[in-house]
């Protein structure tokens, strides 16, 4: 970030989606969803219904993350949560988390649960940082390779 950018966060719309599916694909870590899954997660009339959020440098103006959440009152799932390698560790990720909490509590949502790889430090330590708590685990969930996912979750 230069001295004259800025952060913005706002709702994802169809012209971030190039920028949104090039940050997941260069991340191993993140879900890689079709263009579809994305384009269904702007829906309005979805069902459930999504809040997609990207946090925007600008000066010049790029998308550095982005964020989907789905919504089952009085729940959501965190689905995706991604930063762009080169933006990682300037605290976008905690600041695009903060707008989407407003949102989910704006929404009434009174918990956000999540799942994730057992082998994702990264993350597990980002959402510790943010409050979440182990609620339990899926053994052998995942595959390729084969893994327990974690599951967590926030009070709202």
């Amino acid at each position: 970030m230069n001295s004259t950018s800025t952060i913005q966060v706002h709702r994802m719309a169809h012209a971030d989606l190039d920028r949104v599916i090039a940050i997941e694909q260069s991340l191993t870590t993140a879900p890689h969803w079709p263009r579809s899954a994305y384009i269904a997660a702007l829906d309005p009339q979805a069902v459930p219904p999504r809040i997609a959020l990207v946090v925007e440098e600008t000066n010049p103006s790029v998308i550095a993350g982005f964020v989907v959440a789905s919504l089952i009152p009085p729940q959501a799932e965190l689905e995706s949560i991604a930063i762009a390698a080169e933006y990682q560790r300037r605290g976008l990720a905690r600041q695009l988390f903060s707008a989407l909490a407003t949102e989910l509590r704006a929404a009434l949502i009174l918990e956000l649960i999540l799942e994730l790889r057992a082998s994702n430090h990264p993350a597990l330590a980002l959402y510790h940082r943010l409050g979440f708590v182990e609620s339990g685990r899926r053994t052998r969930y995942y595959h390729d390779p084969v893994e327990d996912a974690v599951l967590m979750r926030l009070p709202l």
